[in-house]
């Protein structure tokens, strides 16, 4: 089920940790509806996925970007009531307020009580748990707070850190526009970066991008036996660029190249971490002391620590180049803190202890299970428009393919329709109690979404297909509503990685948010799969 909106996330959360004096500072001159709202969508018809590569055999070939417990749903289908400005709270307005651009150094964040943060929403520096902000950079940075206020004399006296999500792209630009005083996110020192703002001393040194592979896997014992092998890494990341070097001194010895697959950038190393975990991908190559950090949690994981493709690397906080002395503060706090293991204190386990990972697609009696439902999805994938993988992975996320699966709530199926959704007249569909028409059914309802809320010809049909799967699991009108608060929140209404997911995992919880990552990933997943058997049709 989805988790019930928690409309008082923020301002929860800092009444326990802003003064008084900064609540009403940030509030002032807020009581303006700040809401805007959508235009509501109007019917299009749905514009079918691009078509797949060809192979040599003529079989599909799937590349790795992305094209792509159910909560009873009590939105009507065929109607678009308006956004309502409920989810825009007093704690969104903070946010806002916040933005504002703001110099001076450190003297001049203490007179006015409080310093701002720039993080990037993933699943290790900065993330939500139970509406509360939590991981690694804010967990840092409040004992970074504890230091600074350790001689105030009263509440009113303290310096408050205040957390901003923010794009990872727009991090360091935000922070030069004023519109933040910190940027945290694992960002690594770079001769670009240094060019345009300043860094701590390194609150990580040596980082090393090591081998990672499942348990269950033959051990490796160099990195030549990454030569033929398929490793999958985030596209655009510092990996590839590492990988391929490595390749290329493999093919010059006469081994053959590594198979590098490239994710879609949208997904993070986390998210392939937990693909390697599941058995669903063999191999991939992450920073040491993240691999570390989650393999407490992912217990199938086996990091290779004497296989590193490439070391060296530097982790900061960034500030704009006129602050030194914030710069002075924070490194003072990062010398007196590197004699324990600031990794090792940070508790993920209590974060994720109820979170539902995601298993292996492929196993062999999953594999059996798509085998006879395979021919329904390419039919009903190609009758509405949509990859039919995706809607394999859809149904792979509800049910694991399983046609008996029934919800609390009475979702039934593959799909976890319920009956009522599918013979709403805009699907139309009776007894989804019989396997074909509950694909039918899911995969109407998945078009309908598209064409009734996902119009904008200008919205990349990735993004509209993690639009209509967040709708499909907490329903249209309620993503249209965070969508608007995204928008004030000066996030980007039009993506959902990095953006409106950021306001759902406030107001919903992890559930939508983990639910379109997992599509997601078992997208990876069952492309990776396909391909290989494509490549071993060709011989190659």
């Amino acid at each position: 089920m989805v988790n019930p909106d928690k409309s008082v996330v923020f301002l929860r959360v800092f009444k326990k940790t802003l003064s008084p004096l900064l609540i009403a500072f940030f509030l002032a001159g807020c009581s303006e509806n700040q809401t805007s709202h959508l235009a509501n969508a109007a019917n299009s018809a749905v514009t079918p996925v691009g078509q797949s590569a060809q192979g040599a055999s003529g079989a599909p070939v799937f590349d790795l970007h992305l094209r792509t417990d159910i909560a009873e749903r009590t939105d009507s289908l065929s109607e678009s009531p308006p956004i309502e400005a409920e989810t825009f709270t007093e704690s969104d307005r903070l946010l806002v307020r916040a933005q504002r651009p703001t110099f001076g150094d450190l003297d001049a964040m203490q007179k006015r009580r409080y310093i701002r943060v720039l993080v990037a929403f993933g699943r290790t520096n900065f993330f939500f748990d139970k509406g509360t902000p939590r991981g690694f950079e804010y967990d840092l940075l409040m004992e970074y707070e504890k230091k600074l206020n350790a001689g105030a004399k009263s509440p009113e006296d303290k310096t408050k850190l205040f957390f901003i999500p923010v794009p990872f792209d727009e991090l360091l630009s935000r922070l030069n526009k004023g519109e933040g005083d910190i940027a945290a996110a694992g960002l690594t020192v770079t001769p670009q970066r240094l060019q345009a703002v300043s860094f701590t001393n390194p609150y990580i040194s040596n980082v090393r991008e090591v081998v990672v592979t499942n348990a269950a896997s033959a051990p490796m014992t160099s990195l030549k036996d990454l030569a033929g092998k398929s490793v999958l890494v985030r596209k655009g990341s510092s990996y590839v660029d590492h990988l391929q070097a490595l390749s290329q001194q493999l093919i010059a010895q006469g081994y053959p190249a590594i198979q590098i697959d490239e994710a879609d950038a949208r997904l993070s190393t986390e998210d392939i971490l937990e693909m390697v975990d599941s058995g669903a991908v063999p191999v991939t190559v992450a920073d040491e002391h993240l691999a570390t950090m989650w393999s407490a949690i992912l217990s199938e994981l086996r990091i290779e620590s004497e296989l590193s493709v490439h070391s060296g690397g530097k982790i900061a906080w960034a500030t704009r180049s006129n602050s030194p002395k914030l710069i002075n503060s924070l490194n003072a706090f990062i010398k007196e803190n590197r004699k324990g293991s600031l990794i090792g204190n940070i508790l993920f386990s209590r974060y994720y202890k109820n979170n539902r990972w995601i298993t292996n697609p492929l196993s062999a009696q999953d594999r059996e299970r798509l085998s006879k439902m395979r021919q329904l999805f390419e039919t009903y994938g190609a009758q509405y428009g949509i990859n039919w993988l995706e809607l394999v992975a859809q149904g792979y996320q509800e049910s694991g393919l399983d046609q008996s699966k029934r919800s609390s709530a009475g979702a039934i199926g593959v799909m976890q329709l319920l009956q009522s959704t599918a013979s709403d007249r805009s699907v139309g569909i009776d007894d989804i109690h019989d396997l074909e028409n509950n694909i039918h059914a899911g995969a109407k309802y998945m078009a309908h979404l598209l064409s009734r809320y996902l119009t904008d010809p200008e919205m990349d049909r990735a993004v509209k297909m993690d639009f209509a799967w967040a709708s499909y699991n907490a329903g249209p009108n309620r993503i249209r509503r965070l969508r608007a608060v995204a928008r004030e929140r000066q996030l980007d209404p039009d993506r959902w990685f990095a953006n409106v997911e950021v306001i759902a995992a406030e107001k919903i919880g992890r559930e939508t948010v983990d639910y379109v990552r997992n599509i997601n990933k078992y997208v990876i997943a069952y492309k990776l799969f396909f391909n290989a058997q494509q490549r071993a049709a060709n011989g190659n």
